[in-house]
């Protein structure tokens, strides 16, 4: 029989979301990956000050991942790093450990998502780019969609849940957790989250557009109490930070 060090993934793409210390010398790394989703790995001696482990496992830098093991915590035998080097500060720095809690939350162990890996990397990116508060919140707003959808909550946002009628963009709606926007005189009947809308919000978002401050505010309101719903009372601790930044 093969042990379970026998099975061994090279050259993988990833990214470190996460790492703890763990014994006097390791990390317990928590990486998402192309191929394999969210992986747990332990990364022997990587907190030795000559290990050349130690300078490249940081979040939000593209990796080359190699690792072993059949058991749920992997062993990482390598990572160097994947192309540029970018750095996150300030505000992207903190948007980029929000994006990375979203992921550690609501993402299962060893269930693959490429297509939203793609979409991490352009995230990245994007909060990179960004040169202002309002960017980086587009930003964010843009990721959350495609993540729900990606976990298969995707929003609906360009009918009535109710008639499948298109929304209007100066009728008023409320959106129905785990069902969508419906006239907001039907809402309270329907058990809605009491959250007012504007169907002006709702076709935006659809088109990922947030140039209107009213749908960045609404937008904002909605995505919070969606993700606050699918986080099932998960705490995120990064969203404080940015609540305090007026970017969440």
């Amino acid at each position: 029989m093969a042990s379970s060090s026998s099975i061994r993934h090279r050259d993988q793409a990833g990214y470190v979301l996460h790492s703890y210390p763990y014994q006097e010398t390791s990390l317990i790394v928590e990486v998402f990956t192309r191929e394999f989703g969210r992986v747990a790995m332990v990364a022997k001696g990587a907190k030795r000050p000559h290990s050349p482990l130690r300078s490249v496992l940081m979040p939000f830098h593209a990796l080359t991942l190699d690792w072993s093991g059949r058991a749920e915590l992997k062993t990482l035998r390598g990572a160097e790093w994947h192309g540029a080097f970018r750095l996150l500060a300030g505000r992207a720095l903190i948007c980029g450990f929000y994006v990375n809690e979203l992921l550690l939350k609501l993402l299962h162990r060893d269930d693959p998502h490429d297509a939203l890996f793609d979409a991490y990397a352009v995230t990245l990116q994007a909060l990179h780019d960004a040169a202002r508060a309002r960017d980086h919140a587009v930003v964010l707003r843009c990721f959350e969609k495609r993540l729900l959808s990606e976990l298969g909550y995707g929003l609906i946002l360009d009918r009535d849940a109710e008639t499948r009628q298109p929304l209007l963009a100066e009728g008023r709606y409320q959106y129905v957790l785990d069902r969508g926007p419906v006239v907001l005189d039907r809402g309270p009947g329907a058990g809605g989250s009491g959250l007012e809308l504007l169907g002006q919000t709702l076709i935006d978002m659809q088109d990922d557009n947030y140039a209107s401050p009213m749908t960045q505010q609404q937008s904002k309101s909605l995505m919070r109490v969606l993700i606050g719903h699918y986080l099932g009372g998960q705490t995120l601790h990064s969203r404080q930070l940015l609540i305090d930044l007026q970017d969440l």
